[in-house]
């Protein structure tokens, strides 16, 4: 990766995910990223370990996920001292990135004012749970249950369910880091520094894309469909082939379908009223799975997905991690690092590449 920021100086004061995810994206990037953690209370994810991970490490995989190329500073803001050490490292830095709770920044003497009164130039990147002036406690699972992501998420047997991952973290994170970017053009033209701030809740609601505007222009409020597609079919639908993997499909167009029918054997699918448009598939969605899954169950699965590759329909196996780990693509994404004399891994932060 290019050292775009070699230049950087960025403090990195945020906790848990979001934010010092934000850092690491910057230190991959060439710029020089401290992260501060109060001494007596450290970032809490370095705590959050699974049964198998050493309970005596002050590192665990989920606090290696986010916290990469960064340098670790011990530092109490409560002090006096601390307070020192704290501005010193502002004035020669570029951005500050935080989540602090509402309050922290007045009970520390922190404000925007107070740090540009050090360094006019500073940028500040702050992460909140339901905007800035809210004092609410925010973690990604309450976000996704009040965001209506959870309502939509999971099949009518299941109940609501959380996506496996901290998806509003992730979604936060990306919207501060666009942010920040914009923040370094403005500074670059005006000279002069900026406050950016993204909230977990603006995040996710902005993440109900077409889900939203379902609702906003037809008033129909979503239900748990499973992986389902509510305005395309058969797109999401699980399907078993021969083997036992788990497979699916995105059928975008008619011409997928009628590809798709073309290689199972079932032509007469595709010019059958009930299924030769996308709109009419939708609505016998049950009965075309039922039909394909028919055909699917006696064929192999490599060369069905060899074959949808060669044709270009969008297919795909369902793989755990250790099978998508296997993928030469995949380990090339993976980076790693001694932290604290412990060995980590995590994927990186930087998804685009140079051409």
């Amino acid at each position: 990766m290019i050292s775009l920021f070699a230049d950087l100086t960025v403090i990195d004061v945020s906790t848990v995910l979001a934010g010092p995810s934000v850092g690491t994206f910057f230190a991959e990037l060439g710029a020089k990223v401290i992260k501060i953690e109060n001494p007596s209370v450290p970032d809490v994810t370095r705590s959050w370990k699974l049964p198998v991970e050493d309970p005596s490490s002050d590192v665990s995989a989920y606090f290696s996920s986010i916290n990469y190329k960064k340098e670790y500073l011990q530092i109490d803001l409560r002090t006096t001292e601390g307070k020192k050490e704290f501005f010193k490292l502002i004035e020669g830095a570029d951005m500050l990135i935080s989540n602090f709770k509402f309050g922290d920044e007045d009970k520390f003497g922190i404000t925007d004012d107070i740090l540009r009164a050090h360094n006019p130039k500073l940028i500040c990147g702050k992460i909140s749970g339901f905007g800035s002036d809210s004092d609410r406690v925010a973690y990604d699972l309450i976000l996704q249950a009040e965001s209506g992501i959870m309502s939509m998420n999971g099949t009518p047997d299941s109940g609501p369910v959380k996506m496996p991952i901290a998806l509003i973290d992730v979604l936060a994170a990306h919207h501060l880091k666009e942010a920040l970017l914009i923040a370094l053009l403005r500074r670059q033209k005006e000279e002069q520094g900026s406050t950016v701030t993204v909230s977990l809740y603006d995040a996710a609601v902005c993440s109900l894309v077409n889900q939203a505007s379902n609702y906003l222009m037809t008033g129909k409020v979503p239900g748990r469909i499973g992986s389902l597609h509510p305005n395309i079919a058969p797109y999401g639908e699980i399907f078993t082939t021969g083997n036992g993997d788990l497979i699916t499909f995105a059928i975008g167009s008619n011409e997928h379908f009628r590809r798709l029918c073309g290689y199972l054997d079932c032509t007469e699918l595709s010019i059958d009223p009930r299924f030769d448009s996308n709109p009419v598939r939708v609505i016998n969605r049950k009965e075309l799975f039922e039909l394909l899954q028919k055909r699917i169950s006696t064929t192999e699965t490599q060369p069905l997905l060899e074959e949808m590759l060669k044709q270009k329909v969008p297919a795909g196996k369902i793989r755990s991690l250790d099978e998508v780990f296997m993928d030469k693509g995949a380990k090339a994404l993976i980076r790693e690092e001694e932290i604290n004399g412990t060995s980590t891994k995590r994927v990186t932060s930087i998804a685009f590449k140079w051409e």
